[in-house]
């Protein structure tokens, strides 16, 4: 009669004995607690343990299907599938619909990699010819095969030596060095591009959620930073970037409408004018910041961070949505040092980042009429008004500083600096200190200039 004991998988059970332990549950608790099998004097096991059965080699074994197998599966057909790549597709090139928490979803698996051209590398060198017996191995072409003819070699080229040709040489490569041997660049001119305002931009982007590139109205293109761009898409696709285009009170509408229609086909795009006072496009700014932060929903706050060149405004653009001075502002470039943390309002904080240089291959005259660099470190100011002189027009140029004609950019700074007085010792005119007053109005707008937009 078998035994009563509730570790008995073979006890006696009637229908009603719902609440005795099943044979499953019995095999799981001899297993914790660590039956031991039954073996013969020679060792060899005759009954194994709970848990170290086994079936003959051929029989088959049946597992038992479980509900939390399927708890978090998910199935799609594959015509779903397709047009939800295409969507998600369209949706991440489209410059004005957002992906929320892309993170917490597998995007990287439902790219199409059989759509992704591949590297034709069977059509350089086929499989046959790579591998096998009719494989064609590139072999290095070694001309001496020992060391007399190593020797041989070496005896007869320095026998067929020329010195004077070697010498006719040597001089014409030092000539080639002199003549385009490229003149050191001024470290003043590469502002904006330490490692130190770089780790400030790398701070300001990791802690922003948002991120509003601010661009001079005048040169959209020119203060526009294709680096900053292509991090983003790489590096971080989830966070948002909005072009603010500052500074629209020095062009004409018809070009800051063509430039907001040009580039509101990559990114959203909003004109801005930065003043305390009487702002422009403060509203819609506002506006925006409150749909990103309905779209986040999830976090307590976010964070808008305030990227771009020096003297765009940046620091402007936030006192302008503050209606007060929290910021310093100066028309001189580099005047914030480090990122600065301000309230906007409940819930949206505004960062404010140092103006950061991207090289792109400009020359010095571009560096400097991008206020780059302060007007007072520069080296020689009149280099750079020839190149000043062409972009203006020379009628405003003639109305502003009351000048009829003039040859050269030479002949223009002696003439105005005669007209302001700006004369040194013997009556010489001063040409230093009236083309660096020249790039003073340049910079503050005094001079009307902009950049006109493609014709499409």
């Amino acid at each position: 009669m078998p035994s009563e004991h509730s570790l008995n998988v073979e006890r006696k059970r009637e229908k009603g004995d719902t609440h005795l332990r099943d044979k499953a549950t019995i095999r799981r608790l001899m297993m914790y607690k660590g039956g031991k099998a039954v073996r013969n004097k020679q060792g060899k096991i005759i009954k194994p343990a709970v848990h170290q059965s086994w079936n003959k080699s051929g029989s088959r074994a049946r597992i038992a299907p479980n509900q939390k197998w399927f708890g978090n599966t998910r199935t799609v057909t594959q015509s779903n599938l397709q047009k939800f790549q295409t969507e998600l597709k369209n949706a991440v090139q489209d410059p004005t619909q957002v992906i929320l928490k892309p993170t917490k979803l597998p995007v990287t698996l439902l790219s199409d990699k059989s759509t992704q051209p591949r590297a034709p590398v069977l059509n350089i060198q086929p499989y046959e010819e790579t591998f096998g017996k009719n494989a064609k191995r590139k072999k290095p072409n070694i001309q001496m095969t020992d060391y007399e003819s190593l020797v041989e070699t070496a005896s007869k080229r320095q026998e067929s030596y020329n010195l004077e040709e070697d010498e006719m040489m040597e001089s014409q490569i030092e000539k080639k060095n002199l003549e385009f041997k490229d003149e050191r660049r001024d470290p003043l001119l590469k502002a904006g591009q330490s490692k130190r305002i770089y780790n400030e931009l790398f701070k300001v982007i990791d802690s922003s959620d948002i991120l509003l590139q601010v661009v001079d109205v005048r040169d959209p293109m020119g203060t526009r930073s294709s680096y900053l761009e292509n991090y983003l898409k790489k590096e971080k696709p989830f966070k948002h970037l909005v072009i603010i285009l500052n500074k629209c009170d020095l062009v004409p509408v018809a070009v800051t409408k063509a430039w907001v229609k040009i580039l509101s086909k990559e990114y959203p795009t909003l004109s801005f004018r930065a003043s305390t006072t009487n702002p422009f496009g403060k509203g819609d700014l506002i506006g925006l910041f409150r749909q990103f932060a309905s779209l986040h929903k999830d976090k307590k706050q976010i964070s808008i961070g305030i990227v771009g060149y020096p003297n765009v405004g940046k620091s402007s653009l936030i006192n302008a949505l503050k209606s007060k001075k929290v910021c310093e502002v100066a028309p001189i470039a580099g005047e914030t040092k480090v990122w600065q943390y301000i309230s906007l309002m409940k819930g949206i904080y505004l960062i404010d980042c140092p103006g950061v240089v991207h090289p792109q291959n400009e020359s010095d005259t571009d560096i400097v009429l991008k206020n780059v660099v302060r007007i007072e470190n520069i080296q020689a100011p009149e280099s750079h008004i020839e190149e000043l002189l062409k972009r203006v027009d020379e009628s405003f140029v003639k109305k502003h500083y009351k000048l009829d004609e003039w040859e050269d950019a030479t002949d223009f700074l002696e003439q105005l600096a005669r007209r302001m007085g700006k004369l040194t010792k013997g009556g010489v005119p001063d040409t230093n200190s009236t083309s660096r007053m020249v790039l003073t109005d340049w910079l503050r707008g005094r001079l009307p200039y902009y950049v006109k937009p493609p014709q499409k």
